[in-house]
């Protein structure tokens, strides 16, 4: 026998029985994207490797282990995109839609990192976030923050995320930060752990990202970087507090937040979450004013956000908030005998034309009533609509309730529509 083959690890199949679920999440954040007039950016999977080496930065985790890079043909090295933004600044310089201009865009699609699959995080994962651009001000930080708030009310999840602010400063506070905390964790380096003292040579800023408790308990008593912001990031950080709070819209400061990524500078924020456990992150953000001219654009202010499609709708299925995802059939059409079966696909192309969004599936395959009535219920349509040789050729239509403890009705056939119509309103 042929031995079967199956997905690669880490990359997996959305099911029949998930795709529902995941299409009512995409269409909800397409609604509220919109609603903020944000325009959709489609960027290549694939990439120039030297890209993510040069916004993403060459000691980090996701360069060093983490990118599927390859070699095409012509000896290009070419890399899975691990994340977006990078993405969106190289269209956005490529095409001229950033220099001297405003925007503000979203993107949703698959991202590819080889780290160790777990729970709501896989090889292949799925990416929505939104970017904007040439915006100096705290206004638009609130707003990105305020989008993503509304994304959480769409969900009804507002009640089990929580969000998390700091400030980075400009580079030159940051670099001298840097220092303070290097020469703190030195004196300490007993205390760290392998990953730490790594990080201490390549990355410092990454050790407040340890979840190790003991280095947490090291971390407690380090220099904030927010107590050595510069004058100009200390304001832009005070601003946006005060917004967010005028607009209503709780946080918490964490001084120990970082991001993963050297591109960010000033706002850094996450929403985060005790309903994933260890998984806590939901969404994360802030702002990157340099990569524009980092990757060979005119200097623009930028900020932005990305959220893991596969931690919310796990996040939803946890909370059992996922009825209110349509049905996948609303309506099941059955039919006894050939000239039934004909009747059945024209009424059922009727009933489309008619109710463009109803959800009509037609019986395929034959079989006696006993048999298409256990696919009907297998459908998960509520109704059922019985077609044989004396409801033809007496213009009725009987319909049958498959969730309700109702008796079957029979309908005039030129009724039908109007029966169906009021039926699901």
């Amino acid at each position: 026998m042929t031995k079967q083959i199956q997905a690669v690890r880490g990359m997996n199949d959305c099911l029949p029985t998930d795709s529902g679920l995941w299409q009512w999440v995409e269409n909800q954040i397409r609604q509220v994207v919109a609603g903020y007039g944000y325009q959709e950016l489609r960027t290549p999977v694939v990439e120039s490797t030297d890209l993510f080496k040069r916004s993403i930065g060459e000691v980090t985790d996701i360069v060093e282990k983490e990118m599927y890079t390859f070699a095409d043909r012509n000896g290009d090295s070419l890399t899975l995109r691990p994340e977006n933004t990078a993405s969106c600044v190289r269209a956005g310089n490529e095409h001229g839609l950033i220099y001297n201009q405003q925007q503000r865009i979203w993107y949703m699609g698959p991202m590819f990192r080889h780290e160790r699959p777990q729970k709501g995080r896989y090889r292949q994962f799925h990416q929505f976030g939104i970017e904007t651009f040439g915006i100096e001000g705290p206004d638009i930080d609130a707003e990105v923050i305020m989008l993503s708030a509304r994304l959480w009310k769409q969900f009804g999840i507002s009640e089990h995320v929580t969000l998390e602010l700091n400030s980075l400063g400009s580079n030159a506070a940051r670099a001298h930060y840097r220092e303070l905390l290097t020469a703190y964790l030195r004196d300490r380096k007993d205390q760290l752990d392998e990953d730490s003292i790594r990080r201490l040579e390549t990355n410092p800023l990454r050790v407040l990202d340890s979840k190790n408790p003991d280095v947490q308990a090291v971390i407690l008593d380090a220099p904030k970087l927010i107590d050595h912001l510069d004058a100009e990031s200390k304001q832009h950080f005070e601003g946006l507090c005060s917004k967010l709070d005028q607009l209503g819209v709780a946080y918490r400061i964490n001084p120990s937040l970082v991001r993963g990524l050297d591109y960010y500078n000033r706002t850094v924020f996450e929403w985060v979450t005790d309903s994933l456990g260890t998984q806590g992150t939901v969404c994360a953000g802030g702002r990157y004013d340099g990569l524009v001219e980092q990757l060979g654009g005119k200097p623009s202010p930028a900020v932005g956000f990305a959220m893991g499609i596969e931690r919310l709708v796990l996040m939803l299925q946890t909370l059992d908030l996922t009825s209110a995802v349509p049905d996948t059939v609303n309506v099941y059409v059955t039919s006894l005998g050939e000239s039934a079966e004909l009747y059945a696909m024209k009424l059922s192309e009727e009933l489309r034309d008619s109710l463009p969004a109803l959800r009509v599936q037609t019986h395929c395959g034959g079989g006696n009533l006993k048999k298409q009535m256990k696919r009907a219920d297998k459908s998960g349509a509520p109704i059922v609509l019985v077609l044989g040789e004396n409801e033809i050729n007496e213009q009725v239509v009987v319909i049958k309730f498959l969730r309700e403890d109702k008796p079957q009705v029979s309908i005039v056939r030129h009724e039908l529509i109007a029966f169906i119509e009021n039926y699901f309103n």
